[in-house]
């Protein structure tokens, strides 16, 4: 029987190595073995994207990625500071709802779903809140599969001199993230997602003095990640950290290195991801956004008028395969497909085969 293969934005196919690497012995979280395998992490994160340990720290959380953008946020805005957040779909608009829960003033720079983020509506806030101590933006969108432009955003950043927060949630480990030119502050992402590891470990990378010099105000105990970082600097962990998910996140990023690191992780996904749009181009499916803008992790396809999302899925489910349902208003019109995991030559083959057969079928 074939296995069933996830094309969701996370959690993915586990390689066979980081499976195993979760029947790894027990192990109590305040002995110095967990100790050795937290530095482990910890420092291999720092060499995803070649960062120093002086001017950076990995920050390690039991969590999903929500649970480190929340981190983030929570604790890299001071007292008193403003947010200012980009919103092009829900987890933009999600980074909303943690500030406001959280007792943070919020300015917003919105833009339509199937837009780019709104540069000309980010100055005018900024010009209109002077109390705005940060900006938080979501790389990539995966309401759309849009990578969003950063770069002309932190040239703006830069311009007023604010700190970017950014949620590279689905996109670190596959898509590039400039730390030497974007002025970040701090990165929230997670395990089970470009990275390959389980559900359950998260982490922020911080900027050392950027974090220092914003005061890390405790809004939280869970999520307070000024206790983790001085905590986990010091050898220690504040709480119970789920141990078999930092083993396998540790074995995902060994794996992730011998692999060839970020080019070849995001060469692997664009030539998966491109394969499968050609196939769907050629069935009739088009992209939800053009290729250009899209990520390479996950891309939005647009539902044909006569096709529903739940017959698509169903048929493919049946086949061996779970796709992703569109949200919000966004949901009755497209379907979203991600390319992530250990998927190898003979899941593409049947994937294109079932995709032809389940399309057939239900028109």
């Amino acid at each position: 029987m074939n296995r069933l293969v996830l094309l969701n934005p996370g959690p993915v196919n586990l390689s066979e190595r980081v499976r195993q690497a979760l029947q790894k012995p027990d192990l109590c979280h305040r002995e110095p073995e967990f100790m050795t395998l937290q530095a482990s992490i910890r420092s291999r994160l720092l060499r995803v994207y070649g960062l120093d340990n002086a001017d950076w720290a990995a920050v390690l959380l039991t969590g999903s990625g929500t649970a480190a953008v929340e981190a983030m946020v929570t604790s890299c805005v001071p007292r008193g500071g403003r947010l200012l957040v980009m919103i092009n779909g829900v987890y933009g608009e999600r980074i909303v709802t943690m500030a406001e829960r959280s007792g943070i003033s919020v300015a917003i720079a919105a833009s339509d779903w199937l837009s780019p983020l709104n540069l000309v509506a980010a100055r005018e806030q900024l010009e209109r809140y002077p109390d705005v101590t940060h900006v938080a933006a979501v790389h990539h969108e995966t309401t759309t599969g849009r990578l969003n432009a950063i770069d002309p955003l932190a040239a703006l950043c830069r311009e007023f001199k604010r700190p970017l927060l950014l949620d590279a949630v689905s996109s670190f480990g596959a898509e590039t993230i400039n730390f030497d030119r974007w002025p970040i502050a701090a990165c929230a992402a997670t395990a089970n997602k470009c990275l390959h590891g389980v559900p359950g470990a998260s982490f922020v990378i911080v900027n050392r003095q950027a974090f220092a010099e914003a005061g890390a105000p405790a809004r939280s105990l869970y999520l307070d990640l000024a206790g983790y970082l001085a905590q986990q600097d010091a050898g220690g962990t504040p709480f119970t950290q789920s141990v078999q998910a930092f083993y396998a996140l540790d074995e995902a990023l060994g794996e992730f290195m011998d692999a060839g690191g970020v080019a070849a992780r995001q060469q692997t996904y664009r030539q998966r991801i491109e394969r499968i749009r050609t196939k769907l181009s050629a069935l009739g499916v088009a992209g939800l956004l053009p290729q250009a803008d899209s990520s390479c992790v996950l891309q939005a396809f647009q539902l044909p008028q006569e096709l529903g999302y739940e017959a698509l899925h169903d048929g493919l489910k049946s086949r061996g395969f779970v796709i992703y349902a569109g949200q919000g208003r966004l949901a009755a019109g497209m379907f979203r497909i991600s390319m992530m995991g250990d998927i190898g030559e003979s899941d593409l083959l049947r994937l294109e085969q079932v995709l032809s057969d389940v399309l057939k079928q239900i028109r």
